[in-house]
């Protein structure tokens, strides 16, 4: 009598957990833009998520601290006049965040670390340059101030944010609108999905298209892409009959996919959320309710099914957070932010562990704030790994860094609005307005706990009356 035998893996019992409800975000008037992006970026310091706005697009910005319900006039991030598509928050600087709209530009904005006492309205810059809606945003993982554009025009544009110029146009590569657009792990190759049904693997220095694959998924349905740890290629997409299917790909031989999973018949496009520490990718449906995951080897299948996430409320869409934001006290291996119509819900992915170490297992060194290269080193041909830290003494953001935009945006041909004045007076007209706000920040909080501390003398009156009158 045969005995099956069980694969080991440590992340054979990895189960999610919602946060508890005092943990969520509340009262966030979720983006209902017909778009397939995530409406949601989130890093060690800030959640960011897109929002309904009249008149424009907008997002909010919170400190993840910032649990609860959120008031209805807090501060949102605003500028576009259509609605934002795509955020992305700066690898190597958690105080930037770019965002991508219908209007045809991509801002970018600093983000400071007190809360504004207004809406953010102007960005550190202004890139222009697709002439249809910008839909994907992807920064560079290991050049700093490189940003990547994708918009409705089937164009992708490769930015220096540091001085407003396109380093790179790729606009001969594809003939219909691109969905989602994926680095590799350095940074040298790009993996393309676009509308004609084509998954590609671009050389964007070179502007050349490595290698393709037309129909990876037989579906009419949106495919998605991402580069896995040791270059290979995991692609979602449906099948025929609208079954949605996870393939894993060997760059090197587009024939046959390395192994092909199919899960269930539904209309929502799955976004996959890779971890390179850890091997697994998480799929997320747009309008499920569930996190599926999924264990990428060396070893037939290649491809293992670990467990299902399960929840009631359909998700709008997702947030991911960085390794370095991780609690490593807890074993926690992957954070999710899941949107649902007016919040967002925590949801923590843990290994069961009884030491209360550091499991050096689970968290192999990963990538931090730190750039390897210089966005003109890239350019000239440059590669070079992320530059890694440590998790043992869990991770602590650096300090406040300014993103420095060296000259005007090239692309921006407007006349200026008025009078221009020196850089010099306007850095000490921001620096004012930042003492400003920090001053009214402080007067704010001073009050609250005067009012608090007047509230308990009040309260301990009351008590030392009644003790006195008992006596009595």
């Amino acid at each position: 009598m045969s005995r099956r035998v069980v694969r080991q893996s440590k992340f054979r019992h990895v189960f999610g957990q919602a946060a508890k409800a005092d943990q969520t975000y509340e009262d966030i008037r979720v983006s209902k833009v017909t778009w397939d992006s995530s409406f949601c970026a989130v890093n060690p310091k800030f959640l960011a998520i897109i929002v309904e706005a009249g008149g424009g697009g907008a997002f909010i910005v919170l400190p993840l601290a910032k649990t609860g319900r959120v008031d209805k006039n807090y501060p949102l991030v605003t500028g576009h006049t259509a609605p934002v598509l795509d955020i992305d928050w700066c690898p190597h600087n958690d105080n930037v965040i770019a965002s991508a709209s219908d209007d045809t530009t991509i801002m970018v904005w600093q983000i400071p670390d007190y809360t504004p006492v207004r809406n953010i309205t102007e960005p550190i810059i202004t890139l222009e340059g697709h002439s249809k809606r910008v839909g994907v945003l992807s920064w560079h993982p290991t050049a700093r101030n490189v940003l990547l554009s994708a918009g409705g025009d089937n164009v992708i544009i490769i930015w220096n944010v540091g001085t407003g110029e396109v380093l790179i146009s790729l606009d001969d590569m594809h003939p219909d609108v691109i969905h989602s657009v994926c680095w590799n792990s350095n940074g040298s190759l790009l993996a393309t999905t676009c509308k004609d049904k084509t998954l590609r693997i671009i050389n964007p220095r070179k502007g050349q298209v490595v290698t393709e694959r037309a129909r990876p998924h037989e579906g009419a349905r949106p495919l998605r892409a991402v580069f896995t740890a040791d270059g290979k290629l995991l692609s979602t997409g449906f099948s025929r009959m609208s079954e949605r299917q996870l393939a894993l790909w060997d760059p090197s031989n587009f024939e046959e996919p390395v192994a092909l999973q199919e899960m269930d018949t539904s209309n929502g496009v799955l976004l996959p959320f890779y971890d390179p520490d850890s091997g697994i990718v998480y799929l997320c449906g747009k309008g499920d309710s569930s996190i599926r995951y999924f264990e990428i080897t060396d070893e037939p299948p290649f491809v293992h099914y670990l467990n299902t996430f399960s929840s009631k409320e359909p998700q709008r869409g997702m947030g991911f957070m960085p390794k370095r934001g991780l609690d490593v006290s807890k074993c926690e291996i992957a954070r999710f932010y899941k949107l649902h119509e007016r919040k967002c819900e925590p949801i923590i992915m843990t290994v069961p562990r009884k030491s209360d170490l550091f499991q050096d297992d689970l968290y192999p060194d990963t990538p931090g704030p730190e750039a390897a290269l210089e966005a003109d080193e890239w350019l000239s041909g440059q590669d070079a790994e992320p530059v890694l830290i440590s998790l043992r003494d869990g991770y602590v953001p650096p300090k406040h860094r300014e993103l420095r935009v060296t000259k005007r945006n090239i692309l921006d041909e407007r006349p200026p609005s008025g009078p221009r004045r020196s850089q010099s007076a306007s850095d000490a007209s921001l620096s004012q307005q930042h003492t400003l706000e920090t001053l009214l920040e402080e007067i704010k909080a001073l009050r609250e706990r005067v009012q608090a501390q007047e509230q308990r003398i009040t309260a301990l009156e009351n008590m030392l009356c009644e003790l006195v009158d008992g006596t009595d």
